[in-house]
């Protein structure tokens, strides 16, 4: 991941496919991602960066068909908002402070799932 100072603007990534979904690891994360595609998800694993205390993360999905699958650490903590029919699914609570993701899925049919390592 590319932490931005205040000399630089935040760069977004932006991945876009008709069909398929996208695979996105850490370390080639900037703090903004947006990933488009008509149906297909993002399963995005940040399990192997380290995520400095206070920087906030944030993923934009949007498609008509698919969710996010995400895995992140027991540090993180993970807000989601966006609209979707489909749930949210966190297999258990994050620990207070530490670095923030936010996911932003928009899309009719999919839901986001948290896994922690």
């Amino acid at each position: 991941m590319t932490k931005s100072n205040g000399e630089n603007p935040q760069k977004t990534d932006i991945k876009v496919s008709l069909i398929g979904g996208h695979r996105l690891a850490g370390a080639t994360l900037h703090q903004r991602t947006v990933t488009t595609s008509l149906i297909g998800g993002a399963d995005v694993d940040l399990t192997d960066i380290d995520i400095p205390d206070g920087t906030e993360l944030r993923i934009t999905k949007l498609s008509l068909i698919g969710g996010v699958s995400l895995k992140v650490r027991r540090d993180v903590r993970v807000e989601v908002h966006g609209l979707r029919l489909g749930g949210v699914k966190d297999d258990g609570p994050s620990e207070p402070g530490g670095p923030t993701v936010r996911i932003d899925a928009w899309g009719l049919v999919g839901g986001v799932s948290v896994t922690r390592a």
